[in-house]
């Protein structure tokens, strides 16, 4: 077998393991429900009068904060917790098969998740005359920040045995890249770095990078900062591994 057959072996057979549980169907449905509420009630669709995504892609860094760390909490810790992990890497396949192949299942069951709000779509169709083209943009930017925020917490996951710890470790971090370029804390940071370091922090907020795709705007920046986040956490993920594994 080939590297893409293995890793392909490998996320699907993590990803049958997701519905072989009825916790995933439980977190399906908050997922939806967290939604639908968030978009109709918080964030008032129908008060907006305009034919849009956009109380309903405003809210997703911040729902992602907390379902993302608890899709994903289990990806390393529980393995290392239950010892499997040794007989995992000791197979024929290599570490970064067995990164990519667990995120990649992770990233697919929480998009399965994500493709499931369709009814809000056909809801903005039925009301008005959307632009499709913002809507698909606006999902994949939300596909991406999933996937930004679901490698940070592999990344934790590696870390610990203890799955909590990886769920409160990485909403942390996650936290971190919202709040990273909101105006109190670079107002804050103004006082006392100098502009270059305000500006790196900045940078690295999630916020504006997700904006501009759902405002339909397709930036190479955005999608390179999305990809960084990503490879970084999951080279960070082999590196613990392999120290691991050595130990």
């Amino acid at each position: 077998m080939n590297y893409l057959s293995k890793l392909w072996t490998i996320s699907r057979r993590e990803l049958a393991s997701y519905f072989q549980s009825p916790v995933a169907y439980v977190f399906i449905i908050i997922f939806l429900m967290l939604c639908g509420f968030f978009t109709f009630m918080v964030g008032n669709f129908f008060a907006r009068n305009e034919a849009s995504l956009a109380s309903f892609f405003l809210w997703h860094p911040w729902l992602y904060l907390f379902l993302v760390p608890a899709a994903g909490m289990r990806l390393w810790a529980e393995e290392r917790r239950s010892g499997s992990i040794e007989l995992l890497l000791t197979l024929p396949v290599t570490p970064s098969q067995a990164i990519l192949g667990k995120f990649l299942a992770a990233w697919l069951f929480l998009g399965l998740a994500l493709l499931l709000t369709f009814p809000i779509i056909a809801t903005v169709v039925y009301l008005g005359d959307p632009d499709g083209g913002v809507m698909a943009t606006g999902y994949f930017g939300s596909f991406l920040v999933i996937g930004a925020y679901l490698s940070i917490t592999s990344m934790t996951s590696a870390m610990t045995r203890n799955q909590v710890v990886s769920f409160i470790t990485s909403v942390v971090v996650c936290l971190f890249l919202i709040l990273a370029g909101w105006p109190p804390v670079t107002n804050m940071l103004v006082n006392w770095a100098p502009g270059w370091v305000v500006q790196g922090v900045a940078s690295c907020s999630v916020i504006p990078h997700f904006d501009g795709l759902q405002r339909g705007v397709v930036d190479t920046r955005d999608l390179v900062y999305f990809l960084s986040v990503i490879c970084f956490s999951l080279f960070t993920t082999g590196v613990i591994l392999r120290n691991h594994r050595a130990g």
